[in-house]
């Protein structure tokens, strides 16, 4: 009997896809469950009309991360620290500090986990990092910290 899956099952498939499995397994395990539903025509059109429907939700939700990306890209992101007299911090600029400056200075909310920097930021001047955005869009950003 075909059926489609609700759910990842081991040994049978991935959900959403459509799997061959014993007639009895279907009736008295995953149908009651509801694990899996009959893949009659009907049922099969409506998978399609959903994973279309999936699929441009991601294609509109990549666009605007890429425009977020560009924009987060086009001016570098100022921080204020405590600085002696060499340029060297008193402390180092965290992520939630430049999570915070971000949102101030772009109006974006950016989790700050998903911040990285390619090294600890402990002097003043212009330090490179990079922003997780769902989908795999990575944003770069240029962190400028000047002494208060």
């Amino acid at each position: 009997m075909k059926v489609i899956l609700r759910q990842d099952l081991k040994g049978v498939g991935k959900a959403g896809a459509i799997a061959e499995v014993a007639e009895g397994y279907a009736r008295n395990y995953l149908l009651p469950r509801g694990l899996a539903q009959e893949a009659t025509s009907g049922n099969l059109s409506q998978m399609e009309d959903r994973r279309a429907a999936a699929t441009r939700r991601d294609e509109k939700l990549l666009a605007e991360n890429r425009e977020l990306a560009t924009r987060l890209g086009a001016r570098p992101v100022e921080i204020k620290a405590k600085a002696g007299e060499r340029g060297k911090l008193f402390g180092a600029v965290t992520n939630a500090q430049i999570a915070d400056a971000i949102r101030a200075q772009h109006g974006i909310e950016i989790d700050r986990h998903k911040i990285e920097l390619d090294e600890p930021v402990k002097g003043t001047g212009d330090h490179a990092g990079s922003i997780k955005l769902p989908l795999g869009v990575v944003a770069k950003i240029i962190v400028r910290v000047s002494a208060q």
